[in-house]
Formats: structure tokens, sequence, C-alpha cells
């Protein structure tokens, strides 16, 4: 963060002093809300949360060497106290960013969010420096707090925006004011919460409407490929550049192969040239993010090389999304447990299929252990049916179906689709899937374990990868 004085502070956020002997002393280290992070220098924010009021650890948080306490009451400690603190935080981040003119990226859409901002953050790392969102902390909370990391050297900030209802991403851009803006798709997350791809549509496109006019600099990056998000354009003034396979796309692939692992090689083409890439990550449907990515990189000023060579050399910055990792006897556990959607889950198990290609050949297997998606509305039914038909469809050997209801879904769209004997299996829990896989998994197996984040199936990809391990899954 750049330095602030708590005077500074205080004034941006229309905050009052409290138990502050020096107001002119400097906030130089991060902007934290978990005492656990402090840091020398830093802010410690206090959030009154469902279970813990950060206020309570605010003693905790100066003597482990916060300068000060950002809070709604007195804390007995140095502190700003202000009305609303996440309110205070945007303040300061937008504050932040207006005084160093930092160049803002922001990103949105339905599926592929976090990889696409982990590879826009790693490409223009080979550009200039670069601050971006760590994880998936895409809220009023986690745009902030990433944006004041920010420093003099800081050129470009690369920040992911999620939203569940309309008007939350005018609220994101009002606080961080992007110039170049990306929509990578509208599909059906969070459909039940907004009720249908439409609203979906609506409510990501308020990104574009924010940006700056073309005369100022502004640019929307469009998904040429779907067309709500295509049809976004009409809502901006800024520049459009659209990127995927359509053959009016600036920056399009061509030549798109899998390699026997399972990972993506294609030809970039962008108006500055061509240039092949072969990806670290796992999946086709990651030439889709390299694509907007690499968009994101040419409107920055990158050539084609330098996109290619950046692509090329990317992984995963963020856990349990398609984390691949064999274990000592030879059976690979592919970890993308953190979210699941109906588009993501199509898009992992076509992964999971390529991967196990070369497996095949020598007696290995492919097992997809599913959980339920969450807010699907009343498209749930019909949503998990259609990937477990999917699962046969796809040549999947073994489908373990983890959970209740939605898991029980799943299990009988296989079964619908032609599985038969045990093909397909519904277990109860996390812990009933690792007891089964680990009696039946065998050298050259490759798993996948995806689902809902509240499903918790991380627990199960661990429990595989740790052979020390032969008890219980741990609670979460």
């Amino acid at each position: 963060m750049i330095a602030l004085s708590l005077a500074e502070i205080a004034d941006i956020t229309g905050g009052r002093p409290h138990d502050i002997p020096d107001p002119s002393v400097q906030v130089t280290g991060p902007v934290v809300y978990d005492s656990r992070e402090v840091a020398p220098g830093s802010l410690f924010a206090a959030f009154v949360g469902e279970r813990v009021d950060g206020h309570d650890y605010a003693e905790r948080a100066v003597s482990a060497g916060a300068v000060a306490v950002l809070a709604t009451r007195p804390v007995g400690v140095p502190a700003v106290v202000v009305p609303d603190v996440v309110a205070a935080l945007g303040a300061l981040a937008r504050a932040v960013v207006t005084r160093l003119g930092t160049d803002v990226v922001a990103l949105t859409g339905s599926a592929g969010k976090t990889s696409t901002k982990d590879l826009i953050a790693q490409v223009l790392q080979h550009h200039a420096p670069t601050v971006w969102t760590p994880g998936n902390l895409n809220n009023e909370i986690g745009l902030p707090i990433t944006t004041l990391r920010v420093t003099e050297e800081t050129q470009h900030l690369v920040l992911e925006m999620g939203a569940r209802g309309i008007g939350h991403i005018r609220y994101l851009t009002g606080l961080t004011p992007p110039r170049i803006g990306l929509v990578l798709n509208v599909g059906t997350a969070h459909i039940g919460e907004f009720g249908g791809r439409e609203q979906i549509a609506q409510a990501k496109g308020e990104l574009v409407e924010a940006l700056p006019a073309e005369a100022e600099g502004g640019v929307a990056v469009l998904n040429a490929d779907d067309l709500l998000v295509r049809g976004m354009a009409a809502r901006t003034k800024a520049r459009t550049v659209l990127f995927g396979e359509a053959d009016d796309a600036e920056i399009r692939a061509t030549e798109v192969r899998m390699t026997d692992s399972g990972q993506p090689s294609f030809t970039l083409h962008t108006p500055t040239g061509c240039s092949d890439v072969t990806l670290r990550l796992y999946g086709e449907h990651h030439v889709s993010n390299a694509l907007a990515a690499a968009a994101v990189a040419h409107v920055l000023g990158m050539s084609a090389q330098e996109i290619a060579t950046a692509l090329s050399g990317a992984g995963t910055l963020s856990r349990w999304r398609m984390e691949v990792t064999e274990r000592a006897d030879g059976v690979t556990i592919v970890n993308d447990a953190y979210n699941a959607n109906p588009e993501s889950m199509r898009a992992a198990l076509r992964a999971l299929a390529a991967m196990g290609g070369a497996g095949r050949a020598n007696g290995g297997r492919t097992w997809a252990v599913l959980g339920p998606m969450a807010e699907l509305g009343d498209d749930a039914l019909a949503e998990h049916d259609a990937v477990g038909r999917l699962v046969v469809r796809l040549n999947v050997s073994k489908l373990v179906a983890v959970g209740g209801r939605e898991a029980s879904w799943l299990q009988l769209g296989a079964y619908n689709e032609g599985s038969w004997g045990e093909e397909s299996v519904l277990v109860s829990d996390a812990q009933a899937a690792v007891d089964l896989l680990r009696s039946e998994l065998r050298p050259g197996d490759v798993v996948l374990v995806k689902a809902s984040r509240s499903a918790g199936l991380e627990r199960v990809a661990q429990a595989l990868l740790d052979s020390t391990v032969e008890g219980e899954v741990a609670d979460r």
C-alpha cells in the first residue's frame, strides 16, 4: 500500500481519530481483516461477522504491529472510527487508484473468472509490475483489500468482479473505475438468484457501461462466441475488442488441439502477428480463457510473441481449480472442487476424458467424483441429469455421485443414458467416497473431484493425495 497518514485516512473515509497520539503516523503495510495476517505498518479493518467481531481483536492487531484499526466504535487502541468499514475501505481504494493513475483491468463472467484473472496477471507481469485479486476475493471487501496492495511502481491492477444481483458490479466499478473491462461469458451460475440468463447478462454488462469512452482510452473486451456478451457492445462507449473463434474476432485461436496429457495447444492470432501456444493448464475450455488474457495483453501493448511466451509459462495460482497431481503409485488426482456450475462441470468432464486417453491404453480408468451444483433454482434437476448423462457420453469409466438429492439426479442421469453395473455409484458423503476410491484405484487411473463449494469435496481430493492418512476425512 502507498503510505498514508492516519490523518489522511480519516479525511478520505470521513472518520474520526480515536486514541491516536500522532495523526501524522503513516500506514505503510497492508490492509488486513484477519489479525493473524497483521504485519508491521498494517491497517486492521474490524468487520462484524456472523460469528466473529473484528473489534474484539483490535488490541491483538495493534500489538502485532498494526498502526491503527479501522472500526465503527472506539476500541481502546489507535483507531479511525467510521460509520461503515466496508464503505470506508471502498473510499480508500478509490482514492489510491485515483492518486496513482494505475491502469485498472476488471473482468467478470459466469465461469472461468478466477482462472482467467490468474492468466492475465501472469501475462501482464511480463510487461510491467502488476497487482491482482488473490483467489476469488471479488466482492465489496475483497476488491478494495486487493486495490490497497498497489504501490507507486504498480502499473496494472487486475480485478475480478463477482455479482449475485443487478447493481453489484455497478457498485464495484464505482470503487475502482476500470479502463479495460472484460466479459467472459453469460452462463447459468447463480441463475436461481438472478432469475434467468438475460438477467445475468444485464448484471454482467454493468461492467462495460462503466468504462470510459473510446476517446478517453476505454476498451471493452468481449467474447465473440457468446451472443449475450457480444451484444454488450451496444451498451458501452468504449472501443470494443472481440476474442474467440469467430472470424471477426481480433484475438482468435486456430489449430486447437490437445496434448496426450490433456493440455491445449493452439496458434494465437492477434493484429500484431501469430504465435504458437501450449498451455500448462488442463482442458480445452482454457483456450477461451487464454484468448481473453491475450486480448487484454494486446490492448496494453504486448506483441503476439510476448503474449504466447507468457501464456505458455503460466500456471495455476488459485487453489482447487484443476489442480493436477500424480501420486507416487501413478494415480492422478484432479482437484477442481472449488466450485461448480453446469458450464464448468461440462468443461471439467471433457478435460477428464482427454486426460484419460493415454492412460486407457495402459489399463487406466477415468473417475468422475461429482457433488451437487448449487443455486440453479428450477433448473437443478435437469442440469444434474444432463451432467450425469454427459459422463456416459464422454465414456468416463466411473461416476461417483456424492451427497443427497442432487447427487441422486446425477446418478440417475448416468443410469438413464446407459450406465450399468457399477459404472455409476451413489455414496452418502465425502468419507464414503474416499473409502470407495481407496479400495478401487489402481495405477494409471485419473480422478476428477468437482462440486459446488458448499459440498466441501476438496476433502476427498486431499485425502486421496495424503498417503499417510488412512483415517477419516477431516472436517472443514
